[in-house]
């Protein structure tokens, strides 16, 4: 049998990391609350957060949800750089999403702008406002959880906490951990057909079947490497019976102030809505 790839030496077995004083892999420290309470406790915490946003549309709870979160920002620990390269995408599609409501949307109130057959009013620019800021709402406080948690903690909380099945829980986190060599991987064939010339030329048809291939060429390897990983973790015990684990997964208060400032959160955010008078249930 050969080595272990280096995707798989990253999935925590105990044995291939390096170990510390207790015994147990090492792991960067956390520098701030919101990186070392239990990935568990802050999937908690956005739950009710995401269900009062995802029941009612209007920019008061958005809003507010959206503050909480910038406001957060700083404490959680994410660099304001690495935060905004993962999250532009979210905000351009929040920004496209509110222009194409306030298009299109119903037209209530005082008319703003008229141009032909097109109409801003202030009840379509409340709409896209509500809807640009819904989108972000929801979006960037899931960005915020998933920069500060680590896959193997979130492994071993599913695995320890919720009683999932541990096969389930360490494919996925090996699936998640392979993400970084499949980019990689298309990169390198990229660079590899147009080295050949597969592909060139400005006919377009030429240009999809050039992409086809590589797709296919990505998929071949990514179900080399899957089955190939998959015989490792079977010839290393995975699945074999009741297993180990080399961290243990644990709350504390940090877990607790989190969760409950996530319902908490919730709560102010309706609270604010219905008193406003803006509270907007989208079933109603």
């Amino acid at each position: 049998m050969s080595e272990p790839s280096s995707a798989f030496r990253a999935i925590h077995t105990g044995e291939d990391c390096p170990q510390s004083e207790a015994g147990a892999p090492s792991r960067p420290v956390a520098v701030s609350a919101f990186e070392r309470a239990n990935p568990l406790a802050k999937l908690v915490a956005l739950l009710p957060v995401t269900a009062v946003l995802v029941a009612t549309m209007d920019w008061v709870s958005s809003g507010i949800v959206l503050a909480a979160a910038l406001a957060l920002l700083p404490a959680s620990g994410i660099r304001v750089g690495e935060f905004l390269r993962r999250a532009w995408v979210l905000v351009a599609a929040a920004l496209v999403s509110a222009w194409g409501t306030a298009l299109v949307g119903e037209d209530s109130g005082a008319v703003l702008l008229a141009a032909g057959p097109v109409t801003l009013s202030e009840g379509s620019v409340l709409a896209g406002m509500a809807t640009g800021l819904r989108i972000l709402a929801v979006a960037l406080p899931g960005v915020m959880v998933f920069i500060t948690t680590d896959p193997t903690d979130l492994a071993d909380a599913l695995s320890q906490k919720m009683r999932l099945p541990a096969r389930f829980v360490l494919g996925s986190l090996a699936a998640f951990r392979l993400l970084g060599v499949l980019t990689e991987e298309w990169r390198t064939l990229g660079q590899a057909r147009r080295a050949r010339g597969v592909g060139a030329g400005g006919n377009p048809f030429r240009r999809l079947g050039s992409w086809l291939g590589q797709v296919f060429g990505l998929m071949v390897q990514a179900i080399r490497r899957a089955t190939k990983l998959a015989v490792t973790m079977e010839a290393r015990g995975f699945g074999a019976g009741e297993r180990t684990w080399a961290r243990e997964s644990t709350f504390t208060r940090i877990d607790v102030r989190v969760m409950l400032g996530g319902f908490a959160l919730a709560a102010l955010a309706v609270g604010l809505s219905v008193a406003s008078g803006a509270f907007n249930l989208v079933w109603a």
